[in-house]
Order: structure tokens, then C-alpha cells, then sequence
């Protein structure tokens, strides 16, 4: 019986023919492309809906999350349909440009694609437009109205969808006048079906139908839709695709895992992938594990490139909001403008009604930063050696850790623990969190802020070489101290160790009545068969 000989080559590893995209719009034929999923109005309804209803929208999303690949494959699609004339526009670089050279810029853009459109569906009206276009000269908001009051007298029976992307760039003079020219056109052919300008889709990182613009919204008559995420459907088709050129699998694990940490944000999925299949693991049929995947992540957070430093200089606007929602379970708030516009620039999201960092990697890269900003990453700790802190059998000296940490406070003073005279919640734990910090970069600890325990959230958790550290952090506003403490005793003795199974734990109280400087004795504090050791660090003026 002759057997059929093994197709080796089809196990073989193979060179990509496409590649992972990091920077404008994915082209199908050259990068890796998965459409979006779910996007959808508040009722529900998708874009190809809205657009054939004629409805006016605005697509809000951050940059790097595929809006401008999103609005070509729509384009696309539109097109499949003869009727409908697809034009795309963006304002991306007209911020500083006067009134003429904005609206000659409109002109020459739109026209050239809404002739060609015409042309290339051989409609028998392109002749008479053409002719109109030559004499209609854009030169404002009005002139731009007229357009399409007469291309609705000569189009009966295409469908104009203009999408303008990176609206927010649109000169700042020109913003009330040029949404106020849609107002008046979206009303004006609300009720009619036969209308050349159909449809209108404005793309930006700003929720423009909340624009106020004179003390009204000028496009409150159009819908809103959020561009979401990637999907971790999306993400396993997207690496899938890879797989399929290269013979190189990626486990569900590794899928699993990457869409946690990235939350499905398009230009970090895409950037692991090319980390892992060329610097972790390259041109091998070895499958991608979710310890490949930690690897990647941590080169990822090393780096230097465009997208972090961008992020970086929009989360420095707003620090303390940006802190803050790290460090504590923030309530969102829709109207609270620091959060309003982090949610716009990507960093974070609304998460079980609670403001959230929009995913891991950017959590942990900025807070890094922000760290070094303190001063504390490299110039205070970075030259102590780490030895000083251990005691034997693999324990930190925790006590004499927090005691350092309370000199060091006395030394920086006190200044960034008050915003507006009011001592500033999550500076100390801020603060204290960089100052532990240094037991977890050398790869034998691990430390984390906010963790669910039991029957609540942790402050901090350090596990150092296999052993829990718990550290509960509060402030102290009242006269009466010991009512403070004992509430941060039994929160932290009945609530984390008991659910985490450890002995002992540890309570830091920032104090406004104790002058910064003066010292407290650590005190130990049995609750049972628990104890629980109490610093008092002063940050009084």
C-alpha cells in the first residue's frame, strides 16, 4: 500500500505576505484587517442603517483606534450600491487656516471625488454638475449651503454621504457657522426623500453633538455613535490571519490574554503582534504562549514611540484626575471635564459606573512615568540596595521601609499633598506606591494598587519573593485621630487578611493635624489572631 508522501512545506514556517499596521489606515491588501464589530447608536441601529434613513451622526473616537480604516471600508461598502456618492474629507491640519483657504480646500477635495463618483457609476446628470461645479466657487458657510440646495435640483436620484474625519481640526472661526449650515440643511430636507446631500458622518475625539456654540449645540440633531474596541473575536480573526500565512499559531491563551491587557485598543493589538512574531518569537512555527505574550508586554512598555508620548502629553493635563482614577474606585461623571477629556484622548473609560484607565499597558506605562516625575523611581530609592530591607527566610522589613518612606516625606515637604488648600486624597498612596515600587523591578516582586479581596479593594499588595504584603493608606481630617485608625485596623485585619490568608498587615495614616516632620512610634494593633502595625506620618503645614 503506498502512502501519500508528507506535505512538509505546508508545516514549514512562511514569510508574511501582509504585515501588523502601527500607523494610518490598515490596507487590507498590505496589513492585517478586521472590520468592527457593534457599532451601533444608542437605539441600536448600525451606520449602513442610519445612512439610508439619511440621518446626520458623529463618530467619536480616540486617535490610533481605527476610525479613518473604519470610514474607508464604509465607503466601500456604500459603494457596492450605484445610488450612493461616498466622498471623505478631513480637516486634520486646518486649525490656523483663514476662511478662503479652508472653503477652497472643501471645494477642491469634495468636488474632485464627487465628480469622479459620477463618472465611474456613469450617471447621466455628471455632465450638469460638472457644469455647475465650474461656476459654484465655496468661498464660506453660506456658498456651501447653495451647493447642495441646487445639487438637489439637479441629482434626483443619487445619494451625496460626506464623512469629514479629524473634525476636530476644523478653524475654530468657522466651527459655529459651518455646523449651523448643517442644522439648516439636515431640517430643511428632513421629510424629503429625493435629496442630493443624504447623509452626514463628522469623525472626531470629541463628542460633537455636546458642542455649545453661543449657548446652543448646533449639531444636536444628530446621532451619536462610539467606535468600540476590538472584540476578542476580533482579535483571534486578526492573528488568525497571520497564522494562515505563516503556519505560526497563537494559543487561546495568548489570544485571551493580550485582549485582557489591551482591552482591544487596535494599535496596541497590533504592535504585540509584531513584537511577538519578530522580536519574541520570528520565523518559527512554535506556537505563541501567554508567557510570550508578558514578554512582549514588557518590551511594549519600554519603549519609545509616538503613540505612548502622545498619550503622555494629554495625561499630563490632567495628572491628578488621571492618578486619582488609578488609585481609587473614581465615580464616573459625564460632566467632571478632566475625565470628560481623558475618556476623549483614549486614556480612560467608563467601567460598573466607575472612571477606569482605558487598559492595563496604558496603567502601568504611565504610571511609571509619573513615578520618575516623583522623583522617586531612580534618585531616592534607585542607589539604596535592596538588602538594607531584608530580614531572613525572604521578609521585608516593612517597618523600616515605611519609616524611610516617612522621612522622605518630611523632605519633599508637604506642597503636593494639597490641591486648593484641601489635602489631595490619593497623593500619599500615589507617592507611597513609587516609594515600594523598587521591590518589584528586579523580577522577584510584583505589586499591585486597587486589588479586590474579600470584602473589599487593597491599596497596595506587594508580593515579595512569594510572601503578601497588604498596605491600607487613608488620610486623617478629623481632630479625634484614634476614630481614623481604628476604622483602617479593623478594615484591614477583618476585610484583607483574613480573604488573603496573611497574619499581618500594615495601616499608613496621613495626618493634616500632625505637623510633616514630627514622628509617631509604629504601633502594633491585635485583632484576634491578626495584627495589624499602624504608621502615623504628619502632613500639616
Amino acid at each position: 500500500m503506498n502512502e501519500k508522501p508528507v506535505d512538509k512545506k505546508h508545516n514549514a514556517y512562511q514569510k508574511p505576505k501582509r504585515r501588523f499596521e502601527k500607523s494610518g489606515s490598515v490596507n487590507p491588501e498590505t496589513s492585517y484587517y478586521v472590520p468592527l464589530e457593534n457599532v451601533v447608536n444608542a437605539d441600536k441601529q448600525d451606520i449602513k442603517t442610519m445612512i439610508d434613513m439619511g440621518r446626520y451622526f458623529s463618530i467619536f473616537a480616540p486617535r490610533q483606534s481605527g476610525k479613518t480604516t473604519f470610514l474607508v471600508e464604509l465607503c466601500s461598502q456604500l459603494h457596492r450600491d450605484p445610488t450612493y456618492v461616498a466622498v471623505i474629507l478631513s480637516f486634520q491640519d486646518y486649525n490656523n487656516l483663514n476662511k478662503s483657504r479652508f472653503y477652497s480646500l472643501i471645494e477642491k477635495y469634495l468636488y474632485e471625488q464627487l465628480i469622479n463618483r459620477l463618472k465611474q457609476v456613469n450617471c447621466e446628470k455628471a455632465e450638469a454638475v460638472q457644469q455647475f461645479l465650474n461656476l459654484h466657487q465655496l468661498i464660506d458657510n453660506i456658498s456651501f449651503r447653495l451647493l447642495f440646495e441646487e445639487l438637489n435640483k439637479i441629482l434626483q436620484f443619487k445619494k451625496i454621504v460626506i464623512f469629514i474625519d479629524e473634525f476636530d481640526g476644523i478653524p475654530l472661526n468657522e466651527l459655529a457657522d459651518f455646523l449651523t449650515s448643517l442644522r439648516e440643511l439636515y431640517l430643511k430636507y428632513k421629510k424629503i426623500k429625493q435629496k442630493a446631500l443624504y447623509s452626514i458622518g463628522l469623525i472626531g475625539i470629541r463628542n460633537i453633538t455636546k458642542l455649545i456654540v453661543g449657548g446652543v449645540s448646533p449639531f444636536n440633531i444628530a446621532d451619536h455613535v462610539d467606535l468600540p474596541p476590538f472584540s476578542l473575536k476580533n482579535v483571534r480573526d486578526l492573528y488568525a490571519q497571520y497564522t494562515e500565512e505563516t503556519n505560526q499559531p497563537f494559543t487561546e491563551e495568548a489570544v485571551k490574554k493580550i485582549h485582557e491587557e489591551t482591552a482591544g485598543q487596535p494599535w496596541l493589538v497590533n504592535r504585540l503582534g509584531t513584537i511577538l512574531t519578530i522580536d519574541i518569537k520570528p520565523e518559527t512555527t512554535t506556537p505563541i504562549h501567554e508567557n510570550d505574550v508578558d514578554k512582549a508586554i514588557r518590551n511594549l512598555i519600554q519603549e519609545r514611540n509616538d503613540h505612548f508620548d502622545n498619550l503622555y502629553e494629554k495625561a499630563k493635563l490632567y495628572k491628578e484626575t488621571f492618578v486619582e482614577i488609578v488609585f481609587d474606585h473614581v465615580e464616573y461623571n459625564p460632566d467632571d471635564e478632566d475625565q470628560t477629556w481623558l475618556e476623549q484622548y483614549g486614556l480612560v473609560k467608563k467601567k460598573n459606573g466607575h472612571a477606569a484607565v482605558a487598559n492595563n499597558i496604558y496603567k502601568t506605562r504611565y504610571i511609571k512615568t509619573f513615578f520618575k516625575e516623583v522623583h522617586i523611581y531612580e534618585d531616592d530609592i534607585g542607589n539604596l540596595p535592596l538588602q538594607k530591607y531584608e530580614l531572613p527566610g525572604n521578609r521585608l522589613d516593612i517597618e523600616n521601609i515605611l519609616r524611610d518612606f516617612e522621612q522622605y516625606i518630611a523632605q519633599i515637604g508637604v506642597q503636593a499633598f494639597y490641591k486648593e488648600k484641601k489635602p489631595y486624597e490619593k497623593t500619599g498612596q500615589f507617592l507611597l506606591t513609587a516609594w515600594l515600587y523598587q521591590f518589584a523591578r528586579g523580577g522577584e516582586g510584583e505589586l499591585r494598587h486597587e486589588v479586590k479581596s474579600g470584602f473589599g479593594v487593597m491599596d497596595i499588595l506587594l508580593v515579595y519573593k512569594g510572601r503578601k504584603y497588604i498596605i491600607e493608606t487613608k488620610v486623617n481630617r478629623q481632630k479625634d485621630i484614634s476614630r481614623t485608625l481604628n476604622q483602617g485596623i479593623e478594615q484591614v485585619a477583618k476585610r484583607y487578611l483574613a480573604s488573603e490568608f496573611c497574619h499581618e498587615g500594615y495601616l499608613v495614616l496621613f495626618d493634616i493635624k500632625t505637623p510633616v516632620g514630627e514622628t509617631h512610634e509604629s504601633r502594633y494593633h491585635p485583632v484576634g489572631d491578626k495584627k495589624v502595625i499602624g504608621f502615623i506620618i504628619g502632613i500639616g503645614g
